[in-house]
C-alpha cells in the first residue's frame, strides 16, 4: 500500500489569470482531487514560486498568492521555492520522508517548466509519481500550443517513464477513495 500525497505546484494567481490551456477543466479536476484527498485523510501539499522583488511572483503580492479556488487549509503545508524544481533548496524531501510518503500525485503549472522539473526531481529521488489526466497545464508559445505541450509532456515524455498518467476516475478509485 502506498502512502500518497497530492503536490499542488504553482497554481498561483499570476499564472491562472493569464488563462492557460484547458484552464477550467484543470482547476475543476484539481479541486475534486483536493476535496477527495481531504475527505480521505490524505496529505495535500502546496508549492508556491517566488521569483523575487519586482516580478509577478514577488513574495506577498497578489500574483504570488495561491489561486483561491484551490487554496490550502490553514493546516496544510506550503513549500516556498525559488527554482523550477520543488525539491531544489527546499524542505520538501525531508517533509515527505518524515511523513513516510512514497507516492506523489502531481498537479499544477506550468507543464514544461516547474511541473516537469518537479516530476523529474521526484523520480530521481525515488518517488512513485502519479499524474492525473487534465490536472496540469501551460500556455501557447512560439513553437507549440499549450494543448500540444500538454500532450507531448504527459504522453510523450512522462507516461511510463517518469510517471504514470492516469484518468481521474482511476486515480480517485485507486489512490484516494479508501
Amino acid at each position: 500500500m502506498s502512502n500518497v500525497a497530492i503536490l499542488v505546484v504553482d497554481v498561483q494567481n499570476a499564472l491562472i489569470e493569464k488563462h492557460p490551456y484547458n484552464e477550467r477543466k484543470v482547476i475543476e479536476n484539481i479541486k475534486k482531487l483536493i476535496s477527495t484527498a481531504r475527505d480521505n485523510m490524505k496529505e495535500v501539499i502546496y508549492v508556491r514560486h517566488d521569483d523575487g522583488v519586482g516580478t509577478e511572483f514577488e513574495k506577498g503580492t497578489y500574483g504570488w498568492q495561491i489561486y483561491n479556488e484551490v487554496a490550502p487549509n490553514n493546516d496544510e503545508l506550503i513549500i516556498e521555492k525559488q527554482f523550477n524544481s520543488a525539491f531544489l533548496k527546499t524542505s520538501l524531501r525531508e517533509y515527505l520522508e518524515s511523513k513516510e510518503i512514497d507516492t506523489i500525485m502531481l498537479v499544477g503549472l506550468q507543464t514544461e517548466y516547474c511541473f516537469d522539473a518537479t516530476c523529474k526531481s521526484a523520480f530521481d529521488a525515488g518517488y512513485k509519481i502519479i499524474i492525473p489526466e487534465e490536472t496540469n497545464t501551460t500556455f501557447d508559445n512560439e513553437y507549440l500550443s499549450g494543448e500540444n505541450l500538454y500532450k507531448f509532456f504527459n504522453y510523450g515524455i512522462w507516461n511510463n517513464r517518469f510517471a504514470q498518467v492516469i484518468s481521474m476516475e482511476d486515480v480517485i478509485k485507486t489512490y484516494l477513495d479508501k
